[in-house]
């Protein structure tokens, strides 16, 4: 199997060393920024994010005045990690501790009559002398509803996983957030592993995000100083027919791995997911029963009759979820389990550190998701050389050349979120313009969105066609793409049988039950982003014609109605890497060959070494910074004192300023000079 990216480490170690208070060098990195009233932490999985929180807030209380901590997590099998912990026998001044009544992710679930005894006992804690509680995104906000903002006075807010938040206005927990910045008399630790959302909204307004002192540790900071782990492999393959005919060609069952099936409405699933389940164990070898002890699916494999343990968190059913999952979250030995299959779970915060592969079959459209997916497998654990990340897709249905593209940008984009960087394009979204306007206008606000007004456009007068318009935009677009057909688009048709006629066509059969009127609503939209994509596609064109250029459409136009776009199958992977414009204009290439898989093909990259990692970062630290050529040259004095001074490259992502300047201009110098040798060599 070959590697899409091949990521080398220096295996120095000190990731996991600890200082003379028992602090990894993030803690530490955090620890230092404990005065912060708002701290945002950007690390990935396996750095000790919880361990942070821990010491950071115990600072908090025995030192800064505050009187509770109340630590917030997405998903209940998330706040073991917040347990009470033993931290003064490693050096610091005091335990982490959690009375067992107040860790609210134990037992239960967060619906009906469980969720109200949750909150009840949120209330609870906020009136008693105790100090630290753990809860779920959920109980949080409920028990917000009712105790009101100023119950959070004097003490600490920790939002785990924080990329759940969002600055879109129909995000709860990002209002809430919002209310505790504008009161001023909570401190705020935001923790996450990526920081976007995946989809189009930022994580926090920059209006809020000034307020926050920021801690980064990138996925290279961390991995670069594991002890055991050397390499990082991602793969993009693909396949014709079934997904399952293709899947021995990627799993290795000597490897202990992590199979995510594809999502139910997916293409690539094709049947019940129990089914899939099936064949895919099928595929392994032969079925030998459940073992009565852990649930796990015992599978004798062809090769060598070597009996394998799977853990089988497809299957919903109550009587048997549960003692899995227990087995799970008891296994700490490598041959306690050996293959998981799982659906909606074993991502985001699931721990097993034995994990080497993380396969999953189908699209997935959010790079937060991609990013979560790829975090189960690079933890460090002894005999763990290498780690994989496969992504098994069908085949798209265009040319091969535009599918490399794609990946390549994909790779520019996933290799951005591991530096931390932001990746994501803005989102656009759309007004009436008001009939006593003289003409309509254009905008861009401070979240990065784009609004533009239009005269008589439709505006959203029921939830549903809101929900569609904000969020299905562009795949009713590829649909559109996909759909006209030549008799649509000939030459002797009027375009308003393309934008009437075949856009309402695509949306019924798209949506049932919608009503006229939603159905107007949402075409018009749907006609405006067209429009609006066609438009830029032409002024790139008239650009580079004025440049004496060649313009190449490729797929990343997105909204071209023509003869060859109608041809085209718009897959879920070429429309998603038209999101991430700031990493399409990054002049690299990671492919190195296309080879042979099967019936189809994969696309095998350049060696993504500490070196190429390094120049994406300064490339990409270029790109959003604002600096002139004559400042780093000034700079550049400065930056060499550092170098000599602390054996290292100034950080551009440092909390001290004039690091934070320093590294931005390094940054800058090498991307220019990157720059001018690829002109040199053209």
């Amino acid at each position: 199997m070959t590697d899409l990216v091949k990521v080398t480490y220096s295996q120095s170690g000190k990731s996991k060393t600890t200082n003379e208070m028992g602090m990894r060098p993030m803690q530490a990195r955090v620890y230092d920024a404990r005065n912060a009233q708002c701290l945002l932490l950007k690390a990935p999985p396996a750095a000790g994010k919880s361990r942070a929180l821990m010491f950071l807030g115990l600072d908090k209380l025995h030192h800064q005045g505050l009187e509770k901590v109340i630590v917030a997590v997405p998903e209940r099998s998330i706040g073991s990690s917040f347990s009470s912990t033993d931290l003064t026998s490693h050096g610091f001044f005091a335990d982490w501790q959690v009375e067992p009544r107040w860790n609210l992710c134990t037992a239960g679930t967060d619906a009906g009559d469980a969720a109200r005894a949750k909150v009840k006992a949120f209330k609870d804690f906020m009136a008693s002398p105790d100090r630290v509680l753990v809860c779920t995104h959920a109980t949080f906000r409920f028990a917000f509803e009712e105790v009101g903002v100023e119950a959070f006075d004097k003490s600490m807010v920790a939002i785990d996983e924080f990329h759940h938040v969002s600055a879109s206005e129909e995000n709860r927990l990002g209002e809430i957030l919002r209310e505790l910045v504008a009161r001023d008399q909570a401190h705020i630790m935001a923790m996450t592993g990526s920081y976007f959302r995946g989809d189009d909204a930022p994580v926090l307004r920059p209006e809020d995000e000034a307020k926050f002192t920021s801690v980064t540790y990138s996925y290279y900071e961390q991995l670069d100083g594991y002890e055991h782990l050397k390499t990082l492999g991602i793969g993009y393959h693909f396949y014709r027919g079934r997904y399952v005919d293709a899947l021995m060609d990627v799993l290795d069952t000597s490897k202990k791995t992590i199979v995510h099936i594809p999502h139910v409405m997916s293409a690539e699933a094709y049947d019940h997911k129990d089914q899939q389940v099936g064949a895919i164990m099928d595929t392994i070898g032969d079925h030998r029963g459940i073992d009565p002890d852990t649930g796990y699916d015992l599978i004798k494999r062809a090769s060598d009759g070597r009996v394998l343990k799977v853990a089988n968190l497809v299957d919903d059913n109550s009587a048997t979820r549960p003692k899995v999952v227990s087995s799970l979250q008891k296994a700490k030995d490598k041959e306690d389990v050996d293959i998981i299959i799982a659906l909606g779970m074993a991502k985001e915060g699931f721990d097993w550190v034995w994990c080497e592969h993380a396969l999953t079959v189908g699209y997935r459209s959010s790079l937060t998701e991609i990013i979560q997916i790829i975090g189960r497998a690079t933890r460090d654990a002894p005999g763990k050389p290498h780690a994989q990340f496969t992504n098994l897709i069908a085949e798209p249905a265009a040319e091969e050349g535009i599918v490399v593209d794609a990946v390549n940008d994909m790779l520019k984009a996933i290799s951005g979120a591991l530096l931390m960087e932001q990746v994501l394009a803005p989102s656009f979204k759309f007004h009436r313009r008001p009939d006593d306007a003289d003409e309509s206008d254009a905008w861009q606000d401070e979240n990065g969105t784009i609004h533009v007004e239009i005269k008589g456009l439709a505006m959203p007068s029921t939830d549903r066609s809101k929900a569609i318009i904000e969020n299905d935009m562009d795949d009713l677009v590829a649909k559109a793409c996909q759909s006209m057909d030549r008799r649509t688009i000939a030459n002797d048709i009027a375009p308003e049988v393309a934008t009437q006629m075949a856009m309402t066509d695509i949306i019924e059969r798209s949506y049932e039950n919608l009503s006229v009127d939603e159905t107007e609503e949402v075409r018009q939209h749907l006609a405006a982003r067209m429009n609006l994509m066609n438009m830029a596609r032409r002024e790139a064109q008239r650009q580079a014609e004025e440049n004496d250029t060649e313009y190449t459409q490729g797929e990343g136009s997105g909204g071209e109605i023509g003869e060859d776009a109608a041809e085209r199958d718009y897959s879920g992977l070429l429309r998603m890497v038209k999101k991430f414009i700031n990493v399409r204009d990054l002049d690299i290439d990671l492919i190195d060959s296309v080879n042979p898989f099967r019936e189809s093909y994969d696309v095998a990259s350049k060696a993504l070494d500490s070196q190429v990692l390094s120049q994406i970062q300064a490339m990409m630290v270029a790109q959003r910074i604002q600096m002139t050529e004559a400042e780093a040259v000034a700079l550049w004095p400065r930056i060499k004192r550092f170098r000599e001074q602390e054996g290292r490259a100034p950080n551009p992502n440092a909390a001290d300023p004039l690091e934070k300047r320093l590294g931005e201009a390094h940054s800058y110098i090498r991307a220019k000079k990157a720059e001018r040798m690829r002109a040199a060599e053209a």
